[in-house]
């Protein structure tokens, strides 16, 4: 986030306290931050409706709808 400091007039038209301006440009990204992985839903399914995921000891099942929407339950 940048930060941009006016010059206000002095006497009293000035503001009890000083204020800045904050850009609302996003920052770039670290250097250091890896990009997220991204897996398309078609690779992960490979044609069926349904999928299992085993996460510490738990099944998820992520299935595909009649209407195209993706559905992740315990």
């Amino acid at each position: 986030m940048t930060t941009s400091v006016l010059s206000l007039p002095h006497g009293a038209d000035a503001p009890a306290r000083p204020f800045r301006l904050l850009s609302l440009k996003t920052p770039a990204p670290a250097a250091d931050a890896s990009p997220t992985r991204r897996v398309s839903s078609q690779a992960l399914l490979k044609g069926d409706r349904e999928l299992v995921i085993q996460h510490q000891g738990n099944e998820y099942h992520l299935r595909l709808t009649r209407n195209d929407k993706l559905i992740l339950t315990k």
